[in-house]
């Protein structure tokens, strides 16, 4: 689809040393956030209790969550779990909750789940209680194990993907440029001490998904130029490969950020998060697949003979190019 189409090449690739400069300065402060200040960690990856609770009407979610802050509890979690009425609540672990063993552990989720019960049942009479439990700090780290080896193989298929469609230098190329905006958004999280929850890093993998399939159309737009113009340099080629996807570019994300944005101011709080992160990934994906994946597959060296293979005609005539 194209609503709109640009007569003129713009020239990315002329401003495309300083912005990588600030892509790396941006890339930097990323790292130095979360190597100085770490993540914000839900209680999914840190351990806590977890508890399901059922009202006899729709469940007053503000209600439920002001009462459980009033307790001291401001990094709770609560959301609406099967139905409308039934309530997740998941509170934190406690100083000495998990290191006094699996009898002092269970005493300890006895009494957060009374003392929260009695102040539910005090704001709403017919609350019930339905499930408790304790998730270790050992959970959490198993799903932080696993949460990372999901990402590391993403960025794997990724990779070889790229490099068995198109050529290497564009899977390294895409590569980094995906890691930047996984990065980036991790920084966020980092610099401003955002909760980092399960939801956050479900964001993460949808966003290398959506940066991959942008670099994808820049990358197969390339290639059909390195047919077409047999006499342009790599920079125009570059130039007027992401100067023709531009109205398809925009049409694609403008959509979907509206998508994003409508979750992340009318979602509330169980997709705020998760809203967040796509919101930054898919901004940054924009940006990384133009002025991050492009150039660095044109310092790379990209040229003609790497995506279209050259076939002599048996009359020596000159040289075929073929996908």
């Amino acid at each position: 689809m194209e609503f709109f189409r640009i007569k003129k090449d713009i020239p990315f690739m002329r401003h495309a040393k300083v912005l990588n400069i600030i892509s790396m300065l941006t890339f930097v402060a990323a790292v130095i956030f979360i190597a100085v200040r770490g993540l914000h960690f839900s209680i999914e990856f840190t351990g806590g209790t977890v508890m399901e609770v059922s009202y006899p009407q729709a469940a007053p979610l503000t209600q439920v969550r002001k009462v459980i802050e009033d307790l001291g509890y401001a990094d709770a979690q609560v959301q609406n779990f099967g139905t409308s009425r039934d309530l997740m609540i998941r509170l934190p672990l406690r100083a000495g909750q998990a290191s006094g063993g699996e009898a002092a552990a269970a005493k300890a989720t006895n009494a957060q789940s009374e003392k929260v019960m009695a102040a539910l049942k005090e704001a709403t009479p017919g609350v019930m209680l339905r499930r408790v439990e304790f998730v270790g700090p050992q959970v959490g780290s198993e799903l932080a194990t696993d949460g990372a080896m999901a990402l590391l193989f993403v960025i794997v298929g990724i990779m070889i993907y790229l490099a068995i469609r198109f050529e290497w230098k564009f899977a390294v190329a895409a590569i980094v440029a995906n890691l930047h905006d996984v990065v980036i958004i991790i920084g966020f999280f980092a610099a401003f001490q955002w909760e980092f929850s399960l939801s956050v890093l479900a964001a993460i993998l949808a966003v290398l998904g959506y940066s991959v399939n942008e670099s994808v159309v820049v990358a197969d737009r390339i290639r059909e130029n390195f047919r077409k113009m047999r006499k342009a340099s790599v920079r125009e080629v570059i130039d007027n490969a992401i100067t023709t996807t531009m109205s398809r570019t925009i049409i694609t994300h403008a959509t979907t950020e509206a998508m994003v944005l409508a979750m992340l101011i009318f979602g509330g709080p169980v997709l705020f998060y998760f809203a967040l992160a796509l919101t930054i990934g898919i901004v940054f994906g924009i940006y990384s697949s133009v002025f991050v994946m492009a150039p660095i597959t044109m310092w790379l060296g990209i040229k003609r003979e790497d995506l279209v293979k050259a076939v002599k005609k048996k009359d020596d005539g000159p040289e075929v190019y073929t996908p």
